[in-house]
């Protein structure tokens, strides 16, 4: 009986450096029924030495502390053969790359609401039947800001990134008008690296494509090449990128 009562219910410890942060999660996941609070921690040294004395299913993890931050202990957890779900709960929008790079089930902004962390645990319960495992080393989602709260994105329905300084803009769905476009503070080469290459191509310091986007090649002269997409749409090729674009096309 004790077996089903830890299949149906997460085991779950909370870390967070400031005590009324602590008590108000403290509050809301008293009113979730598929969670039960068994620990908590004010630093990451800590949370790591209870994660070892009572192996929580789940860790709510505050990103920003002093010393060893949530990445860090996230980092640590990931190294082990069995670990923790973790949600990332911060005031903080920007490592939600990084955080999902270590497979982070979510990414929860505050402050916290119930029903945005109801969702999150949802996810989580849905990960736990999953095959444990090394994480693919390529994104397969990213969380960008939208409105309150971060928004999932399955990277697969990105068609196209394009680099605005600081930022990279997403293209979300099929090339053309109805494509929804999103902001995420993150620059287009370290993005790239984390991108799986047999599903985007980079032509162009600014631009990466996804593969199946680009309808074919076009050469306009004095060694100036484009990539044409699907919805006709033609964008240079960068002379850096144009051997790579052209081996894909196999020229």
């Amino acid at each position: 009986m004790a077996d089903q009562e830890h299949t149906d219910t997460l085991r779950t410890l909370i870390v967070d450096d400031e005590p009324l942060a602590v008590e108000r999660m403290q509050v809301i996941c008293a009113k979730l029924k598929d969670l039960s609070v068994v620990g908590t921690a004010n630093d990451g040294a800590a949370a790591l030495r209870l994660v070892d004395a009572i192996e929580p299913d789940l860790v709510l993890l505050d990103m920003t502390m002093p010393e060893m931050d949530g990445l860090s202990v996230a980092r640590k957890l990931a190294k082990r053969s069995r670990r923790p779900a973790v949600i990332f709960v911060t005031a903080h929008d920007h490592f939600a790359v990084e955080a999902f790079d270590l497979d982070a089930v979510d990414y929860v902004l505050k402050p916290v609401t119930p029903d945005r962390l109801e969702r999150a645990i949802d996810r989580a319960l849905a990960r736990r039947g999953e095959t444990g495992g090394k994480a693919s080393e390529w994104l397969a989602e990213l969380w960008v800001p939208h409105r309150s709260e971060l928004l999932r994105i399955d990277v697969g329905q990105v068609s196209r990134i394009d680099a605005e300084r600081d930022y990279v803009r997403l293209f979300v769905g099929p090339p053309g008008e109805q494509a929804r476009t999103y902001l995420l503070l993150q620059t287009i080469a370290g993005l790239e690296q984390r991108l799986d290459p047999a599903e985007f191509i980079r032509i162009h310091r600014s631009t990466i494509l996804r593969r199946d986007s680009i309808r074919g090649l076009r050469h306009d002269g004095l060694g100036v090449w484009s990539v044409e997409l699907e919805d006709g749409e033609a964008l240079r090729i960068g002379r850096t990128y144009l051997s790579k674009v052209k081996a894909m096309a196999g020229r």
